[in-house]
């Protein structure tokens, strides 16, 4: 293991590296039961089953690979916003079957690896000014706190109660489950104040043992799911299916193949390297100049995780930001990764018992991560309007927004604007402007659609 992850050179040991991939798959492995129903037999016509075995395959294929060819304590999966992408615009606006929208997706995997072993996705890494990269690295970690807040009720929305008055608006705390990730979210705090090891790994179990004790011995739900049975399903009745799919892909008209193509790389792009950035912070990999080495190494894996993940069956496959919770239970190298993997493999046999982890169990893991990723806001001069503006659509954006791409994009955006404005244009690097520019191509095409013109 010291050969293989240098684990003496990180800092850590076996018994962390575990702890922190159980702790990564646990706060992720709601992508396991979430996928199939964004893109599941509902929206694209495939069997839920397929999907679940699809999901577990390209997730870990995804893990093992980033942490294998960087060393980086990263896990990935199916990434959500990118699921609705598949279900919703390939499948339900472009009308296309899941064969062509896998086809696709196949597609901008190889334009992701064409863009990685050029250096071309590198180049784009180096080019973001220091600031954004820290406002990068604080809104991913505001928008997964928030997505804890959100997945357990303690914060709601007009969505879920149409008579509120205000966009978001916190619970009035009837509901155990709100109840029971309070609970997680107090005694995860304490633990993590006390300097206890793997904190946030104890307090998810605690909670989650809470969970199932209040639900199955009092009867109170708490969103446990029981197991239906103990025997595995496991369905690759999809594999293969998008090298069917390129005749209907092919035969699209060229500006919807167009929009599919640019939004499905635009978004993976940034989704990865945002999440990238701001896991490789927090766990303190990133160099003097905010640069994180080996990402290279840490995209192809991306980009051949997607290209993979589209054979297997399942949407594009991304980084994801819950790996900052193994990071923050201790995770610092490819064994977090390789255990994080092995647990999706599990996943397959074992998943009528995932679901005794609750969401209010890994609720706490998100929102303490968030308050920690906040941590690089130090690094940003919020006195000087000319960083803190674009900084701050950055920030804020994400989670406003619900998208990472989003908010880079709107930081981005801002930030070409004021260079504008302050007549240092020629001083921006040449690729910031061509990533702003398709940021505004993208956004066209998506009004276009929406207006029936493409």
């Amino acid at each position: 293991m010291e050969k293989l992850f240098h684990l003496k050179e990180h800092g850590t040991n076996i018994r962390t590296e575990i702890i922190a991939g159980v702790t990564t798959f646990l706060t992720m492995a709601y992508i396991i039961f979430l996928n199939p129903t964004v893109i599941g037999h509902k929206t694209t016509g495939m069997a839920d089953t397929a999907v679940i075995t699809a999901t577990c395959v390209g997730a870990a294929l995804g893990t093992w690979l980033i942490g294998w060819l960087s060393n980086y304590p990263l896990a990935q999966a199916p990434g959500l916003g990118l699921n609705a992408i598949f279900a919703y615009t390939l499948c339900g606006q472009f009308g296309l079957s899941a064969p062509a929208a896998l086809a696709a997706v196949f597609v901008s995997g190889l334009l992701f690896i064409f863009l990685t072993v050029t250096g071309a996705r590198k180049a784009i890494v180096d080019a973001i000014p220091f600031s954004l990269k820290k406002a990068m690295s604080a809104g991913i970690g505001l928008f997964i706190a928030i997505i804890g807040f959100t997945n357990v009720g303690i914060v709601t929305g007009q969505k879920d109660n149409p008579t509120q008055a205000t966009a978001v608006d916190l619970t009035n705390f009837t509901d155990p489950k709100v109840l029971l990730a309070l609970f997680g979210l107090i005694i995860t705090t304490i633990l993590i104040i006390q300097k206890v090891k793997a904190g946030l790994f104890i307090g998810m179990i605690i909670t989650a043992v809470a969970g199932n004790i209040f639900q199955f011995c009092l009867g109170i739900n708490m969103g446990v799911t029981a197991p239906t049975s103990w025997v595995p399903v496991i369905d690759f009745s999809m594999f293969g299916k998008c090298f069917t799919g390129f005749g209907e892909l092919l035969g699209a008209p060229i500006p919807s193949l167009l929009a599919v193509l640019i939004t499905l790389v635009l978004v993976d792009m940034f989704d990865t390297i945002g999440t990238l950035i701001g896991a490789a912070d927090k766990a303190g990999l990133l160099d003097k100049n905010g640069n994180l080495p080996k990402i290279e190494r840490a995209m192809l894996a991306d980009a051949l995780a997607t290209t993979f993940g589209a054979i297997f069956g399942t949407s594009t496959v991304s980084t994801y930001v819950e790996s900052t919770s193994g990071i923050a239970a201790g995770g610092r190298t490819g064994l977090t990764s390789t255990v994080t993997g092995f647990c999706f493999v599990v996943a397959l046999f074992a998943s009528p018992i995932v679901g005794l982890v609750p969401s209010a169990a890994t609720a706490s893991i998100l929102i303490i991560v968030g308050v920690m990723m906040c941590a690089s806001l130090k690094d940003i001069d919020w006195g000087d309007l000319e960083i803190a503006l674009p900084c701050f659509f950055t920030l804020v954006g994400m989670p406003f927004f619900w998208s990472i791409t989003d908010g880079i994009a709107f930081g981005f955006i801002t930030y070409v604007i004021v260079q504008t404005a302050k007549g240092k244009l020629k001083k921006v690097n040449p690729i910031m402007l061509v990533i702003v520019a398709l940021f505004i191509l993208m956004y066209i095409l998506t009004a276009l659609q929406g207006l029936k013109i493409l």
